[in-house]
């Protein structure tokens, strides 16, 4: 039931398309607009990150903004986010062994290739989910629960933290295994975006903790050279975050909301469909139409792009 969204265009030529389906709130929490299935569940991946992180607070976890950050994050792996992990793990009293997600090279293409090229090999710091994981552990820490299998759905920390995800979701969540080992809960795009809003437009509590440390940090949420970073800085006060698969969601602060979902997963075609969709709500900001242009090469020129459908 999804539905074409990007074409991909060389020399005039339509040479393929990305189907798949995004839904958009107004700031009152109506249907603004839909394409595709946006009723179905999905597996939002990483984008679930900052509702697990929600979870966490209201289990006991108390972290300062940028830490808060990096626990909603799929970071980098630049400096600035193994330092903040390491300082999450230690205020907590914990060495990085304690870590139970994949060991990993880090996320980041460029960083990935530095890391690589300095004899490095992949560790359990370095994979993008390494905050969530160190806030896992924190917040067992807090509450006194055993460490081992603290990613295990029958764990007290998961069955609290998905107890939140489907209060703010709405929806019955279903239960799979992330690539980092953590359960996975899904829900649908409407769902995804619903909760993304509740956070946005929070003027206290818990939801207005996770919002303000997307805000304040968005290079630790995600890293300092990615189009989600550069997209949340072109738009004060929002907050947003990719997931595996080509899901992303973006709040505004008056509650207007974008979530989507790429069908083939093409991760090349999220930020096109997010910039378009964010034109249609009414942000023309040359800098945030900026972040979804994707150009086409040949020969060492440009002969084309990715095109939004929307």
């Amino acid at each position: 039931m999804s539905v074409p969204l990007v074409e991909i265009v060389r020399s005039g030529f339509v040479e393929g398309h990305h189907h798949g389906s995004v839904v958009a709130l107004d700031a009152d929490g109506s249907l603004a607009w839909s394409l595709g299935d946006v009723a179905s569940q999905i597996l939002p991946r990483s984008a679930n990150k900052p509702l697990q992180a929600l979870g966490m607070l209201g289990l006991g976890l108390d972290l300062p903004p940028d830490l808060l950050a990096l626990a909603c994050s799929s970071h980098s792996g630049e400096q600035i986010h193994l330092d903040g992990v390491r300082r999450l793990l230690a205020e907590a009293g914990l060495a990085e062994m304690a870590l139970g997600n994949i060991p990993d090279y880090p996320l980041a293409p460029e960083v990935r290739e530095a890391w690589i090229r300095a004899g490095g090999e992949p560790t359990k710091l370095a994979q993008n989910c390494s905050g969530k994981h160190a806030a896992m552990l924190a917040t067992c820490v807090a509450r006194d629960w055993q460490l081992s299998g603290y990613f295990e759905p029958d764990h007290p920390l998961q069955r609290g933290i998905q107890h939140r995800f489907e209060a703010v979701t709405g929806e019955t969540a279903r239960i799979t295994v992330d690539g980092c080992g953590a359960p996975l809960l899904s829900t649908s795009l409407v769902g995804l975006a619903r909760a993304y809003q509740l956070l946005a437009t929070a003027t206290d509590g818990d939801a207005w903790r996770i919002a303000e440390a997307i805000r304040r940090h968005p290079e630790l949420v995600s890293g300092t050279t990615r189009d989600e970073c550069r997209l949340l800085r072109a738009l004060p006060g929002a907050i947003g975050k990719f997931g595996a698969e080509a899901v992303y969601a973006v709040a505004l602060p008056d509650g207007r909301t974008v979530a989507l979902k790429i069908d083939d997963g093409g991760d090349r075609a999220r930020p096109v469909v997010m910039a378009a969709a964010l034109a249609r709500l009414g942000i023309e900001a040359e800098e945030v139409a900026a972040t979804g242009r994707h150009l086409l090469y040949g020969g060492g020129v440009v002969v084309g792009e990715l095109r939004a459908l929307l």
